[in-house]
Parts: structure tokens; C-alpha cells; sequence
């Protein structure tokens, strides 16, 4: 019996000559299970050009408007964010096979693309729904794509004092941040930026969403985690009367007064794990607890 038709749709980043072979093993065992394939052009043009490898026929990807039953992303947690606004709503699948170190998102090894593969194909395969945050503004000055798979993050300008946020959630004051910036995170992202500033480690699918501040002034402003149904409104105060919004990394600066709304964003990202995939396990493993590095 013939295997059912899959459309595959790869993005990795640019950055990585070492990753040459698992790149065409992953090509070759694509290419075995007669995938349909389409490529982002700037990564073909690095595997072609730059890796000097033979790509089998597919159809470049130019921007954000294209199909596929499986996205594959070939990089670190930043090129997975990355490729998850690319997927954007489309609930599009990712498969992510970890280049990089950490690795929380992109969470397969080279070393599992002929039993990942395999087990696309024959449903061998667990969906993970990931929290999306959305960010908009009473004033409609945003510019850029406003969803957030890790955090949105208000923050001082680097050679700028600290800056004030005042917060509200769901139309209540809660506080006036005074410090360096303030982190609004979902479950995924309390393993990133939120962790190194003190913030909670949150377990995905808990429909929660966290405020991590970063660098209060006061000691006693500690992160909360609210309900992932709550609307967090905030303005600022600067002495240099702007701030930066950054949007999973993606920053842009805007001027003081603007009111922004954070709320769960309509949609998710669905990531693809092993079905005995266990979020504890990987916390052990990549946070090394318990390891004893007095061995080393």
C-alpha cells in the first residue's frame, strides 16, 4: 500500500555550516517517503549555495503564504520562534529538530529524523498546543507582527533610566512597575527570558499567563501569574519619553502614553512530540537538575 501524500514545508536558520549532514538526511529521508517539499528561500539558497548540497526538487517559499500538512524547523529555540509567526494561524504542525543548545522548543535531536519521520507517517505522534499572547494598542501605532509565542516584554532603552509601567488587569490597578522593564510570558516562555530574571517555570497547557518584572527598583515587586483569560493593559512613563516593545526578541520603540492590551491570542502552536513526551523529564535533563557537578 502506497504512502499517503505529505506536504512539508522547511525553515532553519542560516548560521550553522555543522548541520550539513543532518540537513541531508533529513532531504534524503523526505525524498524516500516521497514528500512533497517546499523550502524558504533563504535557507535553500544557504543549503545550495553556502553547504554545497543537492536539493531535491520542491518549491521555494518567499513569505508567509503557503500550505503544508508539517512544518520542519532545522535550528535553535530562536529560529523556532521564529517559524511559528511565519506558520502564524494556520495551526500548521512544527517539527523541531534542536541545532542549537537548549533546545526547549526545538526539541528532537539530528539524531531522531528517520524515527520522526517515520512516525508522521504512520501517527505515531502527539500534538502539543502552545499559548499564543497578542499584543494591540488603543492608539493603532504598532507596527510589525504583534503574537508572541514566549513574551512580550515593556523595556527601558539602554542608556535610559528606569522607566514606570502602570498595569491594570481586566480593568483593575494592580501596580506601577518601577524597574528596567516588565515581562508578560506564556507557559512556553517562562523557560526563557522570564527564568533569567527570576520568573516562575510555568507548565504549558496551564492557561496561565505570568508579569515577571525586570530589575525593580523595590524588592518587594514579585512576578504574579494571572489567568490566560485576563486583558493586561499598560502605559509608560520615560524620562526619555520612549520605551521598547519586544515581541519574542522582535523589538521596536515607541513613545510614552500609549495604552497596550496583552490578551491570549485567538489561536496556538501546535508542536509535534514523541507521545510519551514528558514536559518533567525535559526539565530535569536540560536544567540538569540534580546532576552533581563536582564529578566533572
Amino acid at each position: 500500500m502506497a504512502e499517503r501524500k505529505l506536504r512539508f514545508a522547511l525553515f532553519g536558520n542560516t548560521f550553522q555550516e555543522r548541520k550539513a549532514a543532518a540537513v541531508q538526511k533529513l532531504l534524503a529521508v523526505l525524498s524516500a517517503h516521497g514528500a512533497d517539499l517546499s523550502v524558504e528561500a533563504t535557507f535553500y539558497a544557504f543549503m545550495t549555495e553556502g553547504l554545497q548540497i543537492r536539493v531535491p526538487e520542491c518549491r521555494l517559499l518567499h513569505n508567509n503564504d503557503f500550505e503544508a500538512d508539517f512544518v520542519v524547523c532545522m535550528g535553535g529555540d530562536g529560529t523556532f520562534l521564529d517559524v511559528a509567526s511565519r506558520v502564524g494561524s494556520k495551526q500548521t504542525p512544527i517539527i523541531g529538530f534542536n541545532m542549537g543548545h537548549l533546545g526547549f522548543l526545538a526539541s528532537f535531536s539530528p539524531d531522531d529524523i528517520e524515527a520522526v519521520v517515520a512516525a508522521v507517517y504512520s501517527g505515531d505522534y502527539r500534538l502539543e498546543d502552545h499559548s499564543v499572547l497578542q499584543l494591540s494598542s488603543d492608539e493603532d501605532v504598532l507596527e510589525g507582527y504583534p503574537f508572541a509565542l514566549n513574551e512580550i516584554a515593556i523595556l527601558k532603552h539602554d542608556i535610559s533610566s528606569m522607566i514606570k509601567i502602570h498595569t491594570h488587569i481586566n480593568g483593575e490597578y494592580l501596580t506601577t512597575y518601577q524597574a528596567d522593564g516588565l515581562i508578560v510570558g506564556t507557559p512556553t516562555g517562562s523557560t526563557a527570558y522570564s527564568l533569567s530574571v527570576g520568573g516562575p517555570i510555568v507548565v504549558p497547557q496551564s492557561q496561565t499567563m505570568t508579569l515577571t518584572p525586570v530589575a525593580p527598583h523595590s524588592l518587594n515587586m514579585r512576578p504574579i501569574v494571572l489567568c490566560d483569560d485576563s486583558e493586561v493593559e499598560l502605559t509608560v512613563e520615560s524620562r526619555s519619553h520612549h520605551f521598547l516593545v519586544s515581541v519574542d526578541g522582535r523589538s521596536r520603540s515607541y513613545d510614552e502614553g500609549i495604552h497596550l492590551r496583552i490578551r491570549r491570542a485567538p489561536y496556538g502552536v501546535k508542536v509535534l512530540v514523541r507521545p510519551d513526551h514528558s514536559y518533567f523529564s525535559t526539565l530535569r535533563r536540560k536544567m540538569m537538575w540534580g546532576a552533581d557537578r563536582r564529578n566533572r
